[in-house]
Order: C-alpha cells, then sequence, then structure tokens
C-alpha cells in the first residue's frame, strides 16, 4: 500500500493505462494473426482489408505510444511484403 497520496494516485493512473494498453495490443495481436490466416488461405481480398485495418491499428499504436515507429515500420515493411506474394 502507497504511503504517499501521489504514489496511490499514480499507481491507479498507472493501472488504468495498462489495462488500455493491454486492450489494444491485444487487438492487434489478433489482427495480425488474422491477416496471416488469410495470406496462409490465399484469400487476397480478405487480406488486402485485413492489411489496411492492422496498418491503421499499427499507425494508432504509434500515436498511444505502445510501439516504437521502426517497429511498426518493420511489421508494415513485412505485411507488404507477404500480401504481394500473393498477386
Amino acid at each position: 500500500m502507497a504511503i504517499i497520496a501521489s504514489n496511490a494516485k499514480r499507481t491507479k493512473t498507472n493501472r488504468k493505462s495498462e489495462a488500455a494498453n493491454k486492450s489494444q495490443r491485444s487487438s492487434l495481436k489478433t489482427a495480425l494473426r488474422s491477416f496471416n490466416s488469410a495470406i496462409e488461405a490465399g484469400d487476397k481480398e480478405m487480406a488486402e482489408r485485413l492489411f489496411n485495418q492492422t496498418n491503421s491499428l499499427l499507425d494508432k499504436s504509434i500515436t498511444s505510444n505502445i510501439h516504437h515507429k521502426n517497429y511498426v515500420a518493420r511489421k508494415k515493411s513485412d505485411l507488404s511484403l507477404k500480401l504481394n506474394t500473393l498477386k
């Protein structure tokens, strides 16, 4: 238990932000998995739709400081390479 009031407030704030970040990371992982499964199935239309959705989630993760911009750039590059193998 925090003795100082500011520590208690900070702990409460950290828990809220951790929950929000965990939710956003989870939705991004789900989008990546579904994109990869569409690629493996060879479904071009679904893969293109999921590619756009996943790129949007990746960009949002930069603005909310969940992922570093270089990580996101690398992921987007990998996804586009996978998508281009279908075409």
